[in-house]
């Protein structure tokens, strides 16, 4: 950015009324709460995945999942952890309460177990998802506060020229009309990044996702078989 352009923004931003000069800064604002987010995300899901593949393979040198140590269990901060653990503690629960009852089925057990993995994966999916909704709302916005911005100047600036005695010539017409369109440009510059952001991380939330679906899955399958 050359010198003189950025001259030009700082006297566009100056020439702004009090709204426009308001929805920017509040773009601005967003802006870094977007980049924010969008970093932090990535390197959330990036550190969960390794996590999840991690625990995946040491739970796979263990020959039977259902008498682990109870160490297995202590990982509840990693998404594979956390449903590993509500599927033993389920198929015990059951177990304990059949028992009780006098119907100590492997059908009952596995039918529990199948649910504390639902709920399981329900939650940990959230997980995966949260912060997105603030940064879609951020993408879907941001232009419009922009154009909010833009339209407002110019209906500012042809009022001003329709007043008695103000100018109406096109040279006295242009400050105005420049200005209210920086906001519909710093409305782009912070719905463009984002936008692309967004849709990186959701196709990596959804991948993620997938994994644990395929995980749980799995995990059922093996209780299944050592239960019988």
């Amino acid at each position: 950015m050359t010198p003189i352009f950025a001259a030009n923004l700082v006297h566009m931003f100056e020439n702004t009324d009090v709204v426009g000069q308001t929805i920017i800064v509040g773009l601005a604002v967003f802006s870094l709460i977007a980049w924010t987010i969008m970093f932090g995300k990535h390197f959330e899901l990036r550190k969960l995945r390794a996590l999840n593949q991690s625990f995946e393979r040491s739970l796979r040198d263990e020959r039977a999942i259902l008498d682990t140590p109870e160490s297995y269990r202590q990982h509840r901060q990693v998404p594979y952890g956390d449903l590993y653990a509500d599927a033993v503690e389920a198929y015990a629960r059951a177990g304990a309460i059949g028992h009780a009852k006098g119907d100590d089925s492997v059908r009952f057990r596995l039918e529990h177990t199948e649910n504390a993995l639902q709920r399981a994966l329900a939650r940990q999916t959230l997980r995966y998802e949260s912060s997105m909704i603030f940064l879609a709302s951020i993408v879907s916005g941001a232009p419009f506060l922009g154009l909010l911005g833009t339209v407002w100047g110019v209906m500012e600036a042809f009022d001003a020229a329709a007043t008695p005695g103000g100018a109406s010539s096109i040279q006295s017409l242009a400050p105005g009309v420049s200005a209210a369109l920086m906001t519909t440009i710093a409305g782009l510059i912070v719905a463009i990044p984002s936008l692309f952001g967004y849709n990186v991380l959701l196709a990596s939330t959804k991948r993620l996702v997938t994994e644990l679906e395929n995980y749980a899955s799995s995990l059922a399958d093996r209780i299944e078989l050592e239960s019988k």
